[in-house]
């Protein structure tokens, strides 16, 4: 019986299910004679010396403290992963990603059939800082998947694999509610090298008559079902990509893991509409005159996107005894930004819209910052400090709790002296006030 033939029924909802054991293509490529070092001399700081700034060869620093990590038996130089959107659209764009030197790059999600997939444009719309009206802080679109072929895809996928063989490359893939075309999409993927597959459960706009994306993630029956297919199919390891917008976003992690998957990433993008044109009085972004509710991100959205981190974080912990894997999104511009999501059990942090605003050598400022706050601290390595802002979550009855035991012990202190020989020359003063009531 080979490893992947030891996988368990999915049926049992609501028992954690051993994990298969995968094959991981990272590791132990065949391919290594082949790998290129990048890219030393090629690479400089974008933002001029107002950032920390580290270069990255193959996606490890030249110096400082080490960020590599290994998930699901994938090892990634650092935790820094492209989004599943327009940074990981064709082969140029993840090329120079991984020249860059980001840990993973994520394509854009690919379907069998790119031909009933119709893009518009303008497609985007932004919400910037009232402050000084350049910063953006929010962003939405109303962009579907790819456009391009599939066989286009596959070919630049394994042009990657080969010339990049020890990086990672992930598939974002989403289909309708068949199970052949999830059997199909998921061999032909395969067959490319790709490292790992993320499933788009969570795309909150774009042919939810056709029960893909979001539409999918937020039915928990129809989401379990179509896990239990990927689950059976996949010889590496797989992600289910969660949506926001939901009122539990635990509900539908726990039921993708149940069946079997590896880990978790979160959280898409959180339906939105951008705002009116007080001029024309019509929606943002316009197409011929007309918009449609699309996927909100940029930083406006991190602190929901850590409220969602938290809980699956939380989950994970509980139900599973921390041996799930969790992708953090939302939000990411700065190495404080993602040693947050880190902090409460990210194992690796995505970013998409901070690389549209800021392009594809932001990462070598990412990791400086990561390394920063980790020279700060004296952590070795990104283990040393992931999840380790969880425990100080609780129930708000539990603060009450806590603020009024912190209050009596305040009062029990200041009890003041017992008799007029314990008063002191030298704490004359503090011994008065410790017997003042207001």
């Amino acid at each position: 019986m080979n490893e992947t033939s030891t996988r368990l029924s999915s049926s049992r909802r609501g028992v954690a299910l051993p994990l298969p054991l995968r094959r991981s293509r990272v590791q132990g490529s065949s391919r290594r004679h082949q790998v290129k070092t990048f890219a030393k001399g090629k690479q400089r700081n974008i933002f001029e010396g107002q950032r920390p700034w580290v270069e990255l060869i193959d996606g490890k620093p030249a110096s400082g403290p080490d960020l590599s990590c290994t998930v699901d038996g994938v090892y990634f130089p650092n935790p820094f992963v492209i989004g599943s959107g327009p940074p990981g659209t064709n082969y140029h764009v993840m090329k120079k990603a991984f020249d860059e030197g980001w840990g993973g790059v994520i394509a854009k999600t690919v379907t069998l059939d790119s031909s009933k997939v119709i893009n518009v444009t303008p497609r985007y719309a932004r919400m910037k800082s009232n402050s000084n009206n350049k910063e953006v802080i929010g962003w939405e679109n109303i962009e579907l998947v790819s456009d391009r072929p599939f066989e286009k895809m596959m070919e630049e996928f394994k042009r990657l694999k080969d010339e990049y063989p020890d990086r990672v490359l992930i598939a974002s893939i989403m289909e309708e509610y068949n199970k052949d075309a999830w059997e199909e999409l998921i061999g032909r993927c395969e067959e490319c090298g790709v490292d790992i597959f993320e499933i788009n459960f969570s795309c909150p706009h774009g042919m939810p008559e056709r029960r893909m994306g979001a539409a999918m993630g937020q039915d928990c029956e129809l989401l379990e079902e179509v896990c239990g297919w990927v689950n059976n199919a996949a010889n590496i390891p797989v992600w289910a990509k969660m949506t926001p917008n939901i009122t539990d976003i635990t509900n539908p992690g726990k039921v993708a893991l149940d069946a079997g998957l590896e880990g978790l990433a979160a959280i898409n993008t959180i339906q939105s509409v951008m705002g009116i044109n007080l001029d024309s009085l019509r929606p943002e972004p316009c197409v011929e005159g007309y918009s449609t509710p699309g996927g909100y991100s940029s930083k406006a959205v991190k602190p929901i996107a850590l409220a969602k981190v938290m809980s699956l974080a939380t989950m994970i912990n509980e139900k599973y005894e921390g041996k799930r894997t969790l992708s953090g999104i939302g939000g990411v511009e700065t190495g404080q930004d993602a040693t947050e999501f880190m902090l409460l059990g990210c194992d690796t942090v995505q970013v998409c819209t901070g690389v549209m605003i800021h392009g594809y050598p932001l990462v070598q400022n990412l990791c400086a910052e990561v390394q920063e706050f980790m020279t700060k601290h004296d952590f070795k390595s990104i283990d040393d400090f992931k999840g380790k802002s969880l425990p100080f979550f609780t129930s708000h009855t539990h603060l009450v709790q806590l603020q009024k035991e912190a209050q009596e012990r305040k009062k029990a202190a200041k009890v003041g002296l017992k008799s007029d020989a314990e008063w002191t020359g030298d704490g004359f003063t503090s011994e008065t006030e410790s017997m003042v009531s207001n």
